[in-house]
């Protein structure tokens, strides 16, 4: 539905549209994105510089998944200067989109063409999803922050070759954020390597694949990243009760606006905290409003890691 909803937007729209957008209009550059990691990067890049505004379609609070674009939407897109999502299966409407709206003045940057990804992967426990033929590419690149350093150095690349005036600035702001996320690169290894723990368990989703692959961490959860699914089977969640009670873990994790039940389930019969590990994907209207960005958010998963590795 979701598809043809796209389809007869974009050929409504695509008369008005075509052959009217313009470069740095009005001599601002405009850079639109769908989540919020790419949001913050680029809102990081661009600080305090004159002339440049950045702006997310996916409101906060608000599940990727479930986005429907409006026609607004297709026209903020098809009228910005840069375009940036992510590419997996939470925004997979974009692809059908972008086939179908002039983005000749518009430069499209697909967040996992930027660093190397790897397959969503089922382990032990955890639940399939029915139908599943095709291979899945875990979409939660930024949660490393390797990763997330890549991802900025890239779109500040990119930023600077459509505004070169401004590259010593675009620089220095990308220099700064990298150093902040190299800080909190070094507490999570001082973390890692002074925790005989090596295991989380997810009461939840699990899109910490690339963070966990960073600092040699395996885990368990009640399904992969980009699932759908909210309600475990018994036997799951049964799996889940006895890893917790053989490897004394201390901490059930859960992501950001999940409804806990799982993890509460898993708590309830074996004593384990529940905790949140929060993957950045989006954040509430009151966070958003604040301020707060990726960095607050990676600061935060450091205190809950130091609890769920002690």
């Amino acid at each position: 539905m979701k598809k043809i909803i796209i389809a007869i937007i974009s050929i409504l729209l695509l008369v008005t549209i075509t052959g009217c957008n313009t470069t740095k209009k009005d001599n601002k550059l405009t850079i639109l994105t769908t989540n919020f990691p790419s949001y913050d990067f680029a809102r990081a890049i661009t600080k305090e510089v004159p002339n440049t505004s950045v702006e997310m379609l996916l409101k906060p609070g608000t599940e990727m998944h479930n986005y429907e674009p409006t026609p607004k939407d297709i026209i903020k897109i098809s009228k910005s200067d840069i375009f940036i999502y992510v590419g997996g299966e939470s925004d997979e409407w974009i692809t059908d989109l972008l086939d179908n709206i002039d983005t000749k003045n518009t430069k499209v940057i697909k967040l996992m063409d930027l660093v190397d990804t790897v397959e969503e992967e089922t382990v032990e426990g955890m639940e399939t999803e029915e139908d599943e033929e095709e291979v899945e590419y875990d979409e939660h690149v930024w949660t490393s922050p390797s990763n997330a350093i890549t991802i900025l150095e890239e779109l500040n690349d990119i930023i600077t070759n459509m505004d070169p005036s401004n590259e010593s600035l675009y620089t220095i702001n990308t220099s700064n954020y990298i150093n902040e996320i190299n800080n909190i690169d070094n507490s999570i290894k001082n973390i890692v390597n002074n925790s005989s723990r090596k295991e989380l368990v997810f009461g939840d989703r699990f899109p910490f694949r690339y963070f966990v692959d960073e600092y040699n961490l395996s885990y368990y959860a009640a399904f992969p990243g980009c699932s759908s699914e909210t309600e475990a089977s018994a036997k799951t969640i049964s799996f889940l009760i006895n890893k917790v009670k053989e490897d004394n873990i201390p901490v059930i994790l859960t992501i950001e606006f999940s409804n806990k039940k799982i993890a509460n389930t898993i708590s309830k019969e074996t004593g384990a905290k529940v905790l949140e590990l929060n993957s950045a994907h989006n954040i509430s209207e009151e966070d958003f409003n604040n301020g707060k960005t990726y960095i607050d958010i990676m600061k935060e998963n450091v205190e809950v890691l130091r609890q769920a590795l002690q």
